[in-house]
């Protein structure tokens, strides 16, 4: 027997009509953020879209990477990276096949999984939040605890994982940081996305996915305490590893228009020439993270910590608001050496020896850096 899955609350969202933001909201989905565009996607999309789908598969790759459309409407990149990693991203979500999105930390796995969903279905809020503690419930199904002793196993009973109301409601479903499950509870999602069914042996039924209905998972092989997916499981997925940028220019780029979105969403005036702070912190980490300066002359030890480009965005944001707060609004090198000595010295013995190396052999003896060479020195003291 199929049952269906009844939705436990009312989401204006399924009726196509996207609730504004409130202002108290700290980080609006992204569905709600972006609505605008989305709307205007929607409007001059004359493609064909898959069934339940909110937009076209070229739509929701111009929804991720940006562009102009016909009637002048811009769209912003959500992601900037190369053009065929989101197109594939995009047409596995329109087969059969789930999509794991892979990469080491901070390379915008869950930012792409977000509007990847929003783009697709409207919705981003599907989500498990993978941990070392989530339990098979959190895939599967849980109970009303107070219902099942007094009634025993039924519908009323069940309580719905966002998985289960994905599949009743053709949505795209997010699973993040897949590898920090336990292997158990990984092997869950086996039957769901070979079988596109969910068993409940408790009520001898079983709920079927609909079309439209996907799944999105991310993962990275970096942190330590992860669980390795098994063979079994990876052959569902359809796997698609996101680079960190190529170029210092796209990292620059991507860190800017990270901390300008950001900063506007906690008031902070934006800062007068802020770009060149960006650059050094961008310079940095990558010369780091490389092992080896940019001229490719000197090499260099890297330190424990990833310096991805989530961190760099980090480190300019906080600097903003030192800036911001407690000076003259100008963002300068001390505003960013504090957050870069944090992010580079994680391991307080060797890392500090690779930072401290790196600033005498490389930082000091570069043209124009002398502030910041100072600075960072002020900072590590």
């Amino acid at each position: 027997m199929t049952v269906s899955v009844e939705p436990t609350s009312v989401d204006p969202r399924q009726n196509g009509s996207v609730p504004a933001a409130p202002a108290e909201v700290l980080r609006a989905h992204a569905e709600v953020a972006f609505a605008a565009e989305l709307a205007a996607l929607a409007a001059q999309d004359g493609r064909p879209r898959p069934a339940r789908w909110k937009l076209s598969p070229w739509a929701v790759a111009t929804y991720l990477l940006g562009g102009t459309l016909a009637d002048g409407t811009v769209i912003t990149p959500k992601y900037v990276g190369p053009r065929r990693i989101v197109e594939v991203a995009v047409t596995t979500l329109a087969t059969d096949r789930a999509l794991l999105l892979l990469g080491v930390p901070g390379t915008a796995k869950t930012w792409v999984s977000e509007h990847l969903a929003a783009a697709v279905s409207g919705d981003s809020t599907l989500l498990v939040q993978g941990t070392a503690g989530t339990p098979e419930e959190a895939i599967r199904y849980g109970w009303n605890y107070a219902r099942l002793l007094a009634h025993g196993p039924s519908r009323e009973a069940l309580v719905p994982s966002p998985v289960m109301r994905a599949m009743a409601d053709g949505a795209t479903v997010r699973v993040e940081e897949l590898t920090r499950i336990p292997a158990d509870v990984q092997d869950t999602l086996i039957t769901i996305l070979s079988e596109k069914t969910l068993p409940i042996p408790e009520l001898g039924q079983e709920v079927q996915a609909v079309r439209g209905f996907n799944l999105i998972a991310t993962a990275n092989d970096r942190d330590r305490g992860i669980n390795d997916l098994s063979s079994a499981l990876r052959r569902r997925f359809n796997t698609v590893v996101l680079p960190l940028p190529e170029t210092p220019e796209a990292e620059v780029d991507i860190v800017s228009r990270r901390v300008d979105q950001i900063g506007r969403s906690l008031d902070l005036p934006p800062a007068p020439d802020g770009i060149d702070e960006i650059r050094r912190v961008v310079t940095v980490f990558r010369e780091l993270r490389d092992g080896v300066t940019t001229d490719g002359r000197t090499k260099l030890k890297s330190p424990s910590g990833t310096l991805s480009t989530a961190e760099a965005i980090s480190v300019v944001t906080n600097g903003l608001a030192l800036a911001a707060h407690f000076g003259d609004g100008v963002l300068r090198a001390g505003d960013v050496a504090a957050g870069i000595h944090g992010a580079v010295v994680r391991d307080q013995a060797a890392d500090r020896v690779i930072w401290q190396e790196y600033l005498e052999t490389v930082v000091r003896e570069r043209d124009g850096w002398t502030d910041f060479y100072r600075a960072c020195r002020e900072a590590g003291a």
